[in-house]
């Protein structure tokens, strides 16, 4: 399922804009409102959201729970209004004022909401595909959870289940068996198992064939023994489902952080960093070597889309760029490369595939093309590193996992750092990385060529 990250802290910040503009705006100059006054109405409304679970995220969330939720809302929040007689004082405010406030508050949000739901169906339309689904197995909870996939909200387009029994419905696709071949062969985006009608064995088969080959998989549990590090339950109304690949990165405050995040680090870097470094390098290299200020090699990132990454070119320009990782003693690397190269600093220009939105500061290290199709198929779950953005360093790098892949169990361990990452993701983690990535450069790497 395609998702919007910003849906929600957007809401907010547009709701408590409302507010404070309602108040400026029908707030007469004899009134003497004050920051206390401010204040108290901001706080109320942060603590009635919080306290009715407002702003919490559900993908089971109905137009009945949705209306209800508005209506306790602005209950509760017109008690507050009229409770500013007891903390601000009856002469701050005339009775008809406070109402007059209220409605017209009321009325904005309303206003807001419609035109949000709107805007989001009209995005939604035009920048995603639908994603496409497939159940496998059958029991009562799949009608339920059938009412999940047919609303549009959530973007998904049913395609059938598999099961051996039930050959008469017209979403049949088959016996369980079959599901095997069909969706590891066909654009699926998501599989949802009934665990109830699967083995445990069949379970771990579609949980690997899932892993290989870029889909998701969710599954609608019973009481089998099955586990995984990140598993979290989602509620489907009263369904639960199994989340194996459970990230913080799904929240959406925690996107919203990290890519401030982003943004913020990345534009120091450019601005104190790059902006004199970019000019200093480029006269250094017409006296080196010839060829281009930066070497752009396409990589995969998120999703496995492709982009454009960026470094200071510390090669000589050959027919082996795209297809050659830099080893040991490499002839291909000029004497300015060596010194890039060892201090890291051939990395830096990464930082404006940040700004763009294609990398993160801290994520799995982004591969070359060809890399991506050889071990997509050679090393177990390679391809869940690409469900969150490349970065520039990463978990991976810092444990000693950067660089040339002499033997399998490099690239193995640099895939189990990436997903334990992904798992486990946090601010503070990312930014004792970029520590120990600037201790490293300082210390020495012995990979670092």
């Amino acid at each position: 399922m395609q998702k919007s990250y910003f849906g929600l802290p957007l809401s907010l910040i547009v709701h408590i804009a409302v507010l404070n503009l309602t108040l400026f705006y029908l707030t007469p100059v004899t009134y003497k409102v004050g920051v206390i006054g401010v204040f108290y109405y901001n706080l109320a409304w942060l603590i009635i959201t919080h306290a009715i679970k407002f702003y919490a995220k559900s993908r089971s969330i109905t137009f009945i729970s949705k209306t209800i939720s508005f209506s306790q809302l602005f209950a509760l929040y017109g008690l507050a209004f009229f409770a500013s007689f007891i903390f601000l004082g009856p002469n701050v405010y005339s009775p008809f004022h406070l109402i007059a406030v209220y409605a017209f508050f009321c009325l904005q949000v309303i206003a807001f909401r419609m035109f949000f739901k709107w805007a989001r169906e009209q995005y939604r339309a035009k920048a995603f595909n639908k994603s496409k689904v497939v159940v496998v197995g059958w029991d009562k909870n799949l009608k339920k959870v059938r009412s999940i996939f047919d609303n549009p909200d959530h973007n998904y387009q049913y395609v059938g289940f598999f099961d051996n029994k039930h050959s008469k419905s017209p979403t049949y696709l088959g016996p369980i068996e079959a599901c095997y071949k069909y969706i590891f062969e066909n654009d699926i985006s998501e599989v949802y198992c009934i665990a109830s009608r699967l083995s445990k064995e069949e379970i771990k088969s579609l949980m690997h064939i899932a892993d290989n080959s870029f889909k998701r998989i969710k599954i609608i549990p019973d009481n089998k023994e099955f586990f995984s590090r990140a598993m979290s339950i989602e509620l489907y109304g009263s369904v639960p489902v199994l989340n194996l690949r459970a990230s913080q990165l799904e929240l959406e405050y925690a996107n919203l952080v990290k890519r401030i995040f982003d943004i913020v680090f990345s534009s120091l870097v450019v601005l104190f960093v790059l902006s004199w470094l970019i000019p200093l390098v480029y006269i250094l290299q017409k006296f080196d070597s010839k060829g281009a200020l930066f070497f752009k090699q396409k990589r995969h990132g998120i999703n496995k889309k492709t982009f454009l990454c960026y470094k200071f070119r510390s090669m000589t320009q050959t027919e082996e760029s795209d297809t050659k990782m830099a080893t040991k003693n490499d002839m291909r690397v000029t004497r300015l490369g060596n010194i890039l190269r060892k201090t890291s600093i051939d990395e830096l220009p990464q930082f404006f595939n940040v700004l763009m939105g294609d990398m993160s500061v801290v994520g799995p290290r982004p591969h070359m093309q060809l890399h991506t199709e050889q071990y997509e198929t050679s090393v177990d779950k390679y391809l869940v590193r690409h469900f969150l953005k490349p970065g520039i360093t990463g978990l991976a790098q810092v444990k000693g996992y950067r660089g040339e892949i002499v033997a399998k169990s490099d690239i193995v361990n640099r895939v189990r750092y990436d997903i334990f990452y992904m798992e486990k993701w946090s601010l503070s983690l990312d930014m004792e990385i970029i520590y120990l990535t600037v201790y490293n450069i300082f210390k020495g790497e012995e990979k670092a060529y």
